[in-house]
């Protein structure tokens, strides 16, 4: 009987000590929704259970003085309320344990900072229309997403920095605002560099697509493995917690210059990128494709970790 005990402390201290030295989040899978019709509900990505995070694409006008305008093409209509029935959806997908993010910008829009007054102004609307605050023309109803992603692609590379800080700041209201970047693969990105060495983004899925100096091209993956240990050591030196996503189009016709990596390839590399400590997954575009094409299914299983504080809850659990 005492030596059971012994072995239970044994093993209890073991697992905690494991626990420190993986990641306590684990890792999973992100996707972009919002840009295709055929891409199914909200509601059926989160039920699929691929996904970690989904990005609602886009919020696609804003600063300058502009009335903010989104984009979700075939979802529903650019009017206030024509997207209010995503609410039970997003809290469907919440009550999942998926986090829900608003994207900002994307490739086409009109979107921009001018000062740092217009970054707290367009904060200040993000905060009241999509997060914890109040209006009465929240375009996605009563919900309270999760966090914001950058996915900034255009218009002026000024302010984001002061967007990030002010966003941030709202977490002190009792709700975590989760950070998220989606930056090119060179460093520094055009847009997003100032933004990110803030140290306050929580998530950067940086796309390694579209880049041939640092993506996986004909086989070869020397680019994108060297990029992406650039990216870990921009990070490191942030002194930050950010988790690092390996950015990918999840099928050939969804990037238009290259960096698909066929999913057994991809199965081949994740070991590759898995052991460093900011490894949080693997970022998608998109849901269209994704759900077409089932490149997340094949996947899942090989990229992606489970908590190691939970793995350990279920071990010990097992010895005692």
């Amino acid at each position: 009987m005492a030596s059971h005990s012994r072995t239970q402390v044994f093993l209890v201290c073991a697992l905690l000590a494991l626990s420190l030295c993986k990641p306590s989040y684990g890792s999973g899978i992100v996707i972009y929704w919002g840009q295709n019709g055929n891409e199914g509900t909200l509601t059926e990505t989160c039920a699929s259970g691929l996904y970690k995070i989904v990005n609602i694409a886009f919020l696609n006008t804003f600063g300058a003085g502009q009335t903010p305008g989104y984009d979700l093409a075939g979802h529903c209509g650019s009017s206030w309320k024509s997207c209010t029935f995503l609410s039970s959806e997003i809290s469907e997908c919440q009550a999942r344990g998926i986090k829900v993010l608003i994207s900002l910008g994307g490739g086409i829009g009109s979107y921009r900072l001018t000062s740092v007054e217009d970054a707290r102004n367009v904060a200040d609307y993000i905060w009241n229309n999509f997060l914890g605050g109040q209006s009465t023309s929240r375009p996605f109803g009563a919900a309270v997403l999760d966090g914001v992603d950058f996915d900034i692609e255009g218009g002026s590379n000024l302010y984001w920095d002061d967007l990030a800080r002010f966003l941030s700041a709202y977490s002190s209201q009792g709700r975590k605002v989760y950070l998220g970047a989606a930056p090119q693969c060179p460093i520094p990105d055009y847009y997003l560099d100032k933004a990110i060495r803030t140290g306050l983004f929580d998530y950067v899925w940086t796309q390694f697509y579209n880049n041939p100096p640092c993506q996986f091209s004909n086989g070869n993956a020397n680019n994108l493995i060297s990029s992406w240990n650039n990216w870990i050591s921009l990070l490191t030196s942030l002194n930050s917690n950010t988790q690092l996503f390996l950015g990918l189009p999840a099928a050939t016709d969804a990037a238009y210059s290259g960096g698909f990596i066929p999913a057994g390839e991809l199965i081949s590399l994740c070991p590759t990128f898995m052991p460093s400590s900011r490894y949080g997954g693997i970022m998608l575009w998109s849901r269209f494709t994704d759900r077409r094409d089932g490149y997340s299914r094949q996947i899942k299983s090989s990229c992606v970790t489970e908590p190691a504080t939970l793995s350990a809850e279920k071990l010990i659990s097992y010895v005692i």
